[in-house]
């Protein structure tokens, strides 16, 4: 009798211990992870927040617990939970070291440059065909109109 007492009571402790190392430690080690990620937050990151909204943080306030973002020029302001993660973290201050593979790589940058205008060049032949057919449609509306007043006074 005392064995099945003792055997349910160890049961129950198994599936606690069990409980704890399958759903709470793990929680407690993504938060920390959250929260190290957060402290690390400063202006320049890429964030994405639990919205899925994709941002560049301009201003971080510890003391309010708020983040505001910048989103192609329009300025939201964040609870720092509502971060979820860090895509591109801004540049650190730049040493010596990095200003001289910074100032090597400029050359290459000046020859991606043309490729660049190129493809800037593509892109505005693009937008003006699109504008050319949009013009082209009210056009063709005005013609059909014209006819069917034409067929009218005809009759």
């Amino acid at each position: 009798m005392k064995s099945s007492g003792m055997s349910s009571i160890l049961l129950i402790v198994l599936m606690v211990v069990l409980m704890y190392f399958f759903m709470i430690r793990p929680q407690q080690k993504q938060q920390k992870k959250h929260q190290a990620m957060m402290s690390k937050l400063k202006p320049g990151d890429e964030v994405v927040t639990i919205g899925r909204l994709h941002g560049v943080v301009s201003e971080v306030d510890l003391k309010k617990r708020t983040v505001t973002l910048d989103c192609e020029g329009v300025y939201l302001v964040f609870d720092l939970g509502a971060i979820q993660r860090v895509e591109n973290q801004a540049a650190e201050p730049a040493s010596a070291a990095s200003d001289e593979a910074a100032a090597s790589e400029a050359p290459a940058e000046e020859s991606a440059a043309p490729a660049d205008s190129a493809s800037a060049a593509d892109q505005a032949d693009s937008a003006a065909t699109s504008e050319e057919a949009s013009d082209a449609a009210p056009a063709e509306e005005a013609t059909s109109e014209a006819a069917a007043d034409e067929a009218k006074a005809d009759k």
